[in-house]
């Protein structure tokens, strides 16, 4: 009799053990285990004007929309790029080193046209 509740005890064990990990990894978003950050560039975007909706930019666009905001703004940080539905190419939100919020506008040929300050978005 007491093996009998030994090896049903040892059995429920198992389950529950095998069923939090499944829910664990179920649970868990991809690449948590691996990774703790992510593309702040890939936070937002949708924002909507003049009839257009900005997307998020994603490989060698986003690349080199970086790439040229932060030659000329070597100490900010890029929050994310997308496409500009106000009339430039693209556009990158930052932050300056100190602290405050801007908003780089390029053409097609990722030339700066501008930077809006304090932009909120």
């Amino acid at each position: 009799m007491k093996t009998a509740q030994n090896v049903a005890a040892g059995a429920a064990l198992t389950a529950a053990l095998v069923g939090g990990g499944m829910y664990l990894a179920i649970a868990a978003p991809d690449g948590a285990a691996t990774s703790t950050t992510s593309s702040a560039s890939q936070q937002k975007g949708g924002h909507q004007a003049n009839g257009v909706t900005e997307q998020l930019l994603t490989g060698d666009t986003a690349a080199r929309v970086e790439a040229a905001v932060r030659a000329a703004n070597p100490d900010a940080t890029v929050v994310r790029v997308e496409t500009d539905a106000e009339g430039a190419a693209y556009e990158a939100h930052i932050r300056k080193a100190d602290g405050t919020k801007a908003t780089v506008k390029l053409d097609a040929s990722f030339n700066i046209t501008g930077t809006e300050a304090g932009k909120k978005r």
